[in-house]
């Protein structure tokens, strides 16, 4: 599956922004999918896991209370819906894609993950 990333922009804080992520390829809807963000100089680190079918999902104990992740399989789209913007919410955050179900916690492992898009860069000023 091929991912494409969009909605970063420059937003001040305490705003909000909704990311999308287009897919394209018939098996969308049987990947987990994932958005994960790196600031610079930092690690990759996962933001939002959701299942297949959206029924299900995880978040870091960091993001729980300001982020969302949904998905809508008849369109091939992954959102993230961000609230309460941080200045270290600054990053690119990308869209991924695994094979593996959602009970398998693929988020452990980034090589889980074998599409990935190319990035949205978000940038919360103060």
């Amino acid at each position: 599956v091929q991912l494409q990333a969009s909605g970063g922009g420059l937003v001040l804080a305490g705003g909000s922004l909704r990311l999308s992520c287009g897919a394209s390829g018939r098996t969308f809807s049987s990947y987990t999918m994932a958005w994960f963000r790196q600031a610079p100089g930092n690690e990759r680190k996962i933001v939002a896991a959701i299942s297949w079918s959206g029924s299900t999902t995880y978040y870091p104990d960091s993001m729980k209370d300001r982020f969302a992740i949904s998905r809508d399989n008849t369109n091939n789209t992954v959102y993230l819906q961000v609230s309460s913007l941080k200045p270290e919410d600054t990053a690119v955050y990308l869209c991924a894609a695994s094979p593996l179900p959602f009970k398998k916690a693929p988020w452990m492992n980034d090589r889980n993950f074998d599409s990935w898009g190319q990035g949205t860069l978000v940038t919360v000023s103060s």
